[in-house]
């Protein structure tokens, strides 16, 4: 189930100024390090929640139709299915009429079902034959974004941002950690 990223989120749930504003940073001649820790102090926290936080577009290939039940879409929150491209023998992309599946974003992950009354169209392409395109994120803003999950990224930033070029460093720190639990997937036993 290979899943690609087809557009990137178009801005960051933090600014280089709240972060420099956190960090008590008054140069600029950190500016583009900041930013980079703002990055991949986002994709981090994504990564542990499995969310995705400023609307961005990504791609699930699956070679079928699960037997029973609704497609895992693997990614949270989508708020939208854009298509569902199902590929025929030779590559040809057909377009799944939307009136045919509806999308669970309620559920975390995501699921998009098939009608039970309608035909359940088989790719052709015996790999990756169905082509599920989604908008995922909580919104366009930062604003969009949960506060504890921007102060995660903000913990994170500093703590990154203090402890450069030391080993330790990588991880999220314990207080970051501490702010993402209430938006960590619920485990049943």
């Amino acid at each position: 189930m290979p899943l690609i990223q087809t557009a990137p989120p178009e801005t960051e749930p933090i600014t280089v100024a709240e972060a420099k504003t956190h960090l008590r940073v008054t140069h600029d001649s950190d500016d583009v390090y900041i930013g980079k820790l703002i990055a991949a102090a986002r994709r981090a926290c994504e990564q542990r929640l499995n969310l995705r936080l400023i609307t961005q577009n990504w791609s699930l290939y699956v070679d079928r139709w699960p037997g029973i039940g609704a497609l895992m879409l693997c990614l949270a929150p989508v708020s939208a299915i854009d298509d569902v491209v199902i590929y025929g023998e030779d590559g040809t992309p057909a377009l799944l009429d939307p009136a045919h599946y509806v999308l669970d974003h309620v559920s975390r992950p995501a699921r998009l079902a098939l009608r039970a009354d309608r035909p359940r169209p088989q790719p052709g392409r015996m790999l990756n034959g169905i082509e599920v395109k989604m908008t995922v994120g909580f919104g366009p803003t930062a604003e969009d974004v949960p506060q504890e999950i921007r102060q995660a990224i903000l913990v994170t930033v500093s703590h990154w941002y203090d402890r450069r070029g030391e080993g330790e460093g990588a991880s999220l720190p314990l207080a970051a950690l501490e702010l993402l639990t209430p938006h960590r997937p619920a485990r049943v036993a």
